[in-house]
């Protein structure tokens, strides 16, 4: 029996090369509007779909491809003879193979400024039903739904005599579905976009993500791990970092790779991060990335080996030579000079990613954590302005103020309960992830002081409130003489005139930086 194909793609990448394959191989091609020219003007034999069905396309082309001398040759089940028997009465030939992809409805929504009118006329209905109906009869029907798909087809086609086996169909249906459920949820979400309450969580949330690499393992060496990215936008965020060096990164780098991002994401002078176990241990700004970098080394030089270093400008050779200096596991940067490459190519295991413009790496959308039987979703903790109030009897002064603005970016970035002690420009001790605020005040201040850093002067920030005055006593005694708190606690009152009685200056942010 000879066999047939219906071509009709959007995406034309490839089609003349498979069609042609195709039609050595004896199938008989039958096509759609601008398919059909492009088969037709490349010298492809092709069959006009309206030759088959004796009907127009209509309605600009919405209607060109339901109809049942179509969609029958699709679904009809070789092994039924009810099903061949309604064929052969009512003259529908099978068809073998469709090859369908769909109008760009995602990338047409992307577009600034795009109409409702634009984004509905992008709405594909003929597509996925060709598609839908080739994938639920796999057992007899091939369905090919990307370019991406042409070569392995056409080998497996060429060496089995035109027929693709039982496994092959399956893969590819299973692809077509996954094809059909992302379009719909898209175009749901769009719609949905449109009227929704702007200031609620969405009612239902779509994750089509593709996976992008299989990582070694995951936090730890027993469980297993890959990094996925939302379909057709893995060139974006971190994921599509290039790296220009190393070892495969790692699960856990990818964690503290963001971590750095995030904060570096903060400053729009030159700054140095540097992240351990996904809590900043040092950051500082200064003139130029290598004054930055020293500044932030010397918080905790301990700490930092092994761990990932940020930059928001270039790095260059001296940069880099001070980098060789010590054992990293991860350099990121916009950029890397030409010096700079050839400096730590010597570090064959060091990864460095090259993230272009920062911001365009920036996350969006929501934030999602897991738990057993499902997710909790949130905005991402991107602060609304500020709104700065002083509390203390004392005001700060100008150093002051530079050193809070200063250590509120930083504190936003560690684990809570966190406590930072900072200058204008750099930390001096970071207390992380303590079960209690004074536990973090404390540790931030060993670590200052197993650095050989004073803290006289310093401008402590917490990411939340104080619960009680304990915690402003401690940094007092370090000798900080400004704080910067979110303020909210039932005990304000005493806590404000802790800072008083030691003469320190408090400022309230009114938002609260959690990190769990």
């Amino acid at each position: 029996m000879k066999r047939r194909a219906i071509l009709s793609v959007y995406d034309k990448t490839g089609l003349v090369d498979f069609a042609r394959g195709l039609h050595e191989l004896g199938f008989q091609l039958i096509s759609t509007g601008g398919t059909e020219k492009v088969l037709r003007d490349s010298g492809v034999p092709v069959t006009p779909v309206a030759e088959i069905t004796g009907f127009p396309e209509i309605l600009s082309g919405r209607v060109k491809t339901l109809h049942p001398l179509l969609l029958g040759g699709i679904l009809a089940s070789r092994t039924d003879p009810q099903h061949m028997a309604d064929l052969a009465r009512h003259g529908i030939e099978p068809i073998d193979l469709v090859v369908v992809n769909l109008y760009p409805f995602e990338a047409t929504i992307s577009r600034p400024g795009v109409t409702l009118a634009e984004a509905i006329e992008n709405i594909d209905i003929g597509g996925p039903t060709m598609i839908r109906a080739a994938a639920k009869n796999h057992a007899h029907v091939a369905v090919v739904t990307s370019p991406d798909q042409y070569p392995w087809v056409l080998d497996e086609l060429r060496s089995r005599g035109g027929a693709l086996s039982e496994a092959s169909r399956s893969r590819l249906a299973t692809d077509a579905f996954a094809l059909t459920a992302r379009y719909d949820a898209a175009i749901e979400s769009y719609l949905r976009s449109l009227h929704e309450d702007k200031a609620a969580m969405p009612a239902r949330l779509w994750a089509c993500l593709d996976k992008v690499a299989e990582l070694r393992y995951g936090e730890n060496p027993h469980q297993r791990a890959a990094l996925y990215a939302p379909h057709n936008a893995a060139s974006m965020g971190l994921v599509g970092a290039q790296q220009l060096q190393g070892k495969q990164l790692s699960f856990n780098n990818y964690l503290d790779a963001q971590a750095a991002l995030g904060l570096l994401l903060e400053f729009d002078e030159p700054c140095a991060v540097i992240v351990k176990h996904n809590n900043p241990c040092g950051v500082a700004v200064a003139d130029d990335p290598l004054a930055a970098y020293r500044k932030a080394l010397a918080t905790d030089p301990v700490s930092a080996f092994g761990g990932i270093v940020g930059f928001n400008r270039r790095v260059t050779r001296e940069v880099a030579e001070e980098l060789s200096q010590l054992f990293l596991e991860v350099v990121l940067a916009p950029a890397f000079a030409p010096e700079a490459l050839e400096l730590l190519a010597k570090k064959k295991n060091l990864r460095l990613l090259a993230l272009g413009d920062l911001r365009a790496r920036a996350a969006n959308g929501f934030d999602l954590k897991t738990i057993a039987g499902g997710f909790l979703v949130q905005d991402l903790d991107q602060e609304p302005s500020a709104d700065f109030k002083v509390v203390s009897k004392r005001a700060p002064t100008e150093g002051e103020w530079q050193a809070m603005r200063f250590g509120w970016k930083v504190v936003k970035w560690v684990k809570s309960n966190a406590v930072v002690f900072v200058g204008s420009d750099r930390t001096l001790g970071i207390g992380a992830g303590q079960t209690s605020r004074v536990d973090s005040s404390r540790l931030a201040v060993m670590k200052a002081q197993t650095a050989g850093l004073t803290l006289k002067g310093s401008a402590m920030a917490s990411d939340a409130f104080f619960p009680f005055r304990d915690g402003v006593d401690a940094a007092a005694e370090a000798g900080a003489t400004a704080v910067i708190q979110p303020g909210g606690s039932v005990r304000d009152e005493e806590v404000i005139a802790a800072a008083d009685e030691h003469g320190m200056t408090m400022v309230f942010t009114g938002v609260r930086h959690f990190r769990h």
